[in-house]
């Protein structure tokens, strides 16, 4: 076949399947706005797309966003076209839907069928928006907003065939009649490199290595935001700290911002929050926290497998890779009781759970763990079978993905999706 991926910042969620699908003989192809990778990518070939212009002002702000997508689709659209002159005509699009790329490639190409990457549909109620009061700002016109912030979505949705969706929450997010038509299939952990490691160490900041020997807590976001629960993090750090005098506090993340909004005064979410808590923590105590910024991979890996305990926190929003990522090598994790966390931590069972905004418990929960080495044990283990079980790349996901290629190219979803979905049972066991 030939397939067209679309994502601005390819590969992103596609880099293990459309590899997979060029190794396999198809013809793949990727429109994206990534720069510096050459004209190919294991097998891929890479073709990039330039904006003409950015949006404009005087626009009505509910409109901003669209605007700025309708810009994306259009150069998508006449990227496509460009193809489209050389001779590619695609089987299959495959199309991140979040910044408006795939909004008129079924324009340009009308038979070919199209599948999108469902990650989220925003909701006025039972998300992330209006979850966290001290950085919310409720207005009236909220639902209307959203309404057409969704537009986008709402559009893709009209011209695909069928979608994905990494977890069964995400895919529950989008309205009726298309959420039937998605398949929940995550993105995939690769499980047998992402396994456990007793004997290794890092060194940080110049300091002895660290193993598994040290008592180390570790919190990583891409960006350090109250969205990935940073703040909730950093005001239980004190008393974390004052309880735990061996401990070494490990951050990961940089210092702009992924979702939501920048700090009202200026600067960044990480400084913001340092200098709220530094003058209840002793200077000796301080030295024994490490902002990393953003981590090369393997370094990253090593981090996760020395973990003592792993703290994960986040809104009702879309899962990180990271916290799956924990699993797979084993770490005893304490996590945010939030949707979609509960389909992958069982309270009790492959992790701890604690409410998003009691920080009070979660130092009570990392102080647990951290006192109970046959616990942490367990609770690793099983967070490590139950990520082979059910994220592993090669033999759960990548697999099932390929399947929804082959079902999407032959003519879409041939059954519902969440009466097959092998993550309902697992996520309503979880529950709390």
């Amino acid at each position: 076949m030939n397939i067209l991926f679309v994502h601005q910042n390819f590969p992103a969620q596609f880099k293990h399947l459309a590899p997979a699908l060029a190794a396999a003989g198809h013809r793949v192809v990727a429109l994206t706005l990534r720069q510096g990778e050459g004209d190919l990518w294991q097998g891929v070939r890479l073709v990039r797309y330039p904006i003409a212009r950015r949006a404009g002002t005087g626009v009505h702000p509910w409109l901003t966003d669209f605007e700025t997508k309708t810009l994306r689709g259009e150069a998508c659209f006449r990227a496509a076209l460009a193809l489209k002159a050389e001779g590619f005509e695609p089987d299959l699009i495959v199309a991140h839907p979040g910044w408006g790329e795939g909004l008129f490639l079924k324009d340009a190409w009308p038979r070919a069928r199209m599948g999108i990457y469902c990650e989220f549909h925003y909701q006025a109620q039972g998300a992330d928006v209006g979850f966290d009061p001290e950085f919310s700002r409720p207005d009236a016109g909220d639902p209307g907003r959203l309404r057409l912030k969704n537009l986008n979505s709402t559009l893709h949705m009209q011209a695909a065939d069928g979608g994905i969706s990494p977890t069964r929450w995400q895919a529950s997010t989008f309205p009726e009649p298309f959420r039937h038509r998605i398949e929940v299939i995550h993105d995939g952990i690769d499980t047998a490199a992402l396994a456990p490691a007793p004997g290794v160490s890092l060194t940080v900041s110049g300091h002895a290595p660290l193993t598994r020997r040290d008592e180390v807590i570790t919190f990583v976001n891409r960006n350090l935001e109250p969205y990935r629960g940073y703040h909730v993090f950093m005001r239980a750090l004190p008393e974390l700290l004052r309880r735990r005098p061996r401990a070494r506090v490990m951050i990961v993340g940089g210092n702009e911002v992924s979702y939501g909004a920048r700090p009202s005064g200026g600067g960044s979410w990480k400084d913001l929050l340092v200098a709220e808590v530094r003058p209840r923590i002793t200077e000796a105590d301080w030295s024994r926290v490490h902002f990393l910024g953003n981590l090369p991979y393997g370094h990253f890996v090593a981090l996760l497998q020395l973990s003592t305990v792993h703290v994960y926190l986040t809104y009702p929003f879309v899962l990180s890779w990271s916290l799956l990522e924990a699993m797979s090598v084993g770490c005893a994790i304490v996590a945010s009781d939030t949707e979609p966390l509960r389909e992958a931590i069982r309270h009790g069972d492959t992790g701890r759970l604690v409410d998003f905004f009691d920080g009070a418990a979660l130092v009570d929960e990392v102080c647990g763990l951290l006192d109970d080495p046959d616990q942490r044990r367990r609770l690793g283990a099983q967070a490590r079978a139950f990520a082979c079980e059910t994220y592993d790349l090669q033999r759960v996901c990548l697999p099932r993905q390929l399947a929804w290629i082959d079902q999407m190219a032959a003519g879409g979803p041939t059954a519902q999706a969440a009466a097959s979905d092998p993550l309902a049972t697992a996520a309503s066991a979880g529950a709390r």
